[in-house]
């Protein structure tokens, strides 16, 4: 089938892109390109994770929102404390908190398989056989991922079993050939028994064993469907995550604040203060983003994140579970069993009730900036969707303007900015994975360079 398909790995995108021209559909194409993100972005995401799921339907001309981001379990032993570990970005460093203690129920299981049941078109264990054999095969670290491995090391490595699955004494290097067998064997057996392995059955006991979530946390874990929220810009109307997430309504005031008014570089920045001022909480930052759309007009866009990962991988499964109860801000007050919130922000731009744009973005708290730019850069500015995602970036918080572009540095410092002027593209701002449907029914695809993604356009 004839479509296009954006992800934060150029593996990713070609898994994906596979399933198309095998003559699957958006949500088969997503649902394929995860599992492979499990593999190839393994420390950013994972069936250990939980995330979002954005669907547009042609025939039905509607959009629905699937939530299965992680819960809170019943309970934690008192006993159990928060690990606290320091990451060296080299300019910066960040403290996370790891540990058993940090691990929320995961639902990226539950919510593929329950977008597979609704809408996808071939057999579940044809869209997870490519993955399962990447794991066993392995793959080539690549520069961007090298860089993850490296600053995530003290994370991924700090408990016993993370050190045998990510290679014990040190981080892995580029060009090094990297495989998760025990990843591999996970994945045959989700295709062979479909999600209910994850929560009821093997994979739930040996879960339940090793962390402070029962079986009964797992067994209760439901996919929520919810309404999307909907905000026009200019000629069309933005599809996005709504409440209890707050990161669609920060794109939201972020894109009425910019109105009809020339994207300029104190345009962005003043949409980026009105974000910042209903924005109270921090966001995950292990977050991976595919955008699809495919030749009948349907499209998906899926978030998925680990957090900052809890080191904690469950023996004999290759799986990482996330930290989400370590990124305080999302747990806040929450009672047992509720679900947590989360900044991530799937989208799809409609023009007269047709997929436009489909983006999303990792990046914390940058995110819903990053993503605010292209759309900017794609229906203000007219710009392509790959010189969109690739174009210059800035970051506006408390008073602060982060900059790639020297120009934009000046032009905000003239403005009174306090600048801090990043010499080239950097992950800090934020990882967009964009698919555009052009006027004259064309297509095009781009993930982010700034984490080495990748797009791929099938004719």
């Amino acid at each position: 089938m004839r479509g296009a398909l954006a992800a934060g790995h150029p593996l990713t995108a070609e898994a994906g892109a596979d399933i198309l021209r095998a003559g699957g559909n958006a949500v088969d194409a997503c649902i394929a390109a995860a599992a492979v993100s499990w593999v190839c972005e393994s420390s950013l995401t994972g069936p250990g994770g939980g995330g979002f799921l954005l669907v547009h339907l042609a025939g039905e001309g509607r959009t629905h929102l699937l939530d299965f981001f992680v819960d809170l379990p019943e309970q934690t032993p008192a006993s159990l404390q928060l690990v606290e570990l320091v990451v060296d970005f080299g300019d910066s460093q960040q403290i996370f908190y790891t540990g058993p203690a940090s691990v929320a129920v995961p639902g990226t299981v539950a919510g593929l398989w329950d977008a597979h049941s609704r809408w996808g078109s071939m057999p579940w264990p044809e869209l997870l056989a490519p993955a399962a054999r990447l794991a066993r095969d392995g793959f080539v670290l690549d520069e961007p991922r090298a860089y993850l491995h490296e600053i995530l090391d003290p994370l991924l490595r700090h408990a016993p079993e993370g050190d045998a699955l990510y290679g014990p004494g040190r981080a892995r290097h580029k060009g090094e050939r990297f495989a998760l067998p025990e990843l591999g064997d996970t994945l045959e057996l989700l295709a062979a028994a479909g999600a209910d392995c994850f929560y009821r059955g093997e994979l739930a006991q040996r879960i339940a064993a090793h962390v402070p979530i029962t079986r009964e946390d797992l067994g209760r874990y439901e996919v929520i469907e919810r309404e999307p929220l909907a905000a026009t810009f200019r000629d069309g109307e933005l599809r996005t995550n709504p409440p209890p997430s707050s990161g669609g309504r920060l794109l939201a005031v972020g894109l009425e604040e910019l109105g009809p008014a020339e994207a300029t570089p104190s345009a962005i920045a003043r949409a980026m203060e009105a974000q910042e001022a209903m924005r109270r909480e921090e966001g995950v930052g292990g977050t991976t983003h595919i955008s699809v759309v495919d030749g009948e007009g349907d499209a998906a866009s899926l978030s998925c994140s680990l957090g900052s990962g809890s080191g904690i991988v469950v023996p004999g499964t290759g799986i990482h579970l996330n930290n989400m109860l370590g990124e305080t801000h999302l747990a806040g007050d929450a009672q047992p069993g509720a679900r947590l919130m989360s900044l991530m922000t799937p989208s799809i731009f409609l023009e007269q009730g047709r997929p436009r744009l489909v983006l999303g973005s990792a990046g914390s708290s940058r995110l819903h900036g990053a993503i605010l730019q292209v759309v900017a850069n794609v229906l203000a500015r007219g710009l392509g969707v790959e010189e969109a995602v690739d174009a210059r970036r800035i970051h506006v918080e408390k008073g602060v303007a982060h900059c790639e572009d020297p120009a934009v540095a000046d032009e905000l410092e003239a403005a009174g900015y306090a600048v801090v002027r990043w010499r080239e593209r950097n992950l800090f701002f934020g990882g967009v994975s964009a698919v555009e449907i052009r006027e004259d029914g064309s297509l095009a695809a781009a993930g982010d360079p700034r984490r080495g993604g990748g797009g791929v356009v099938v004719a």
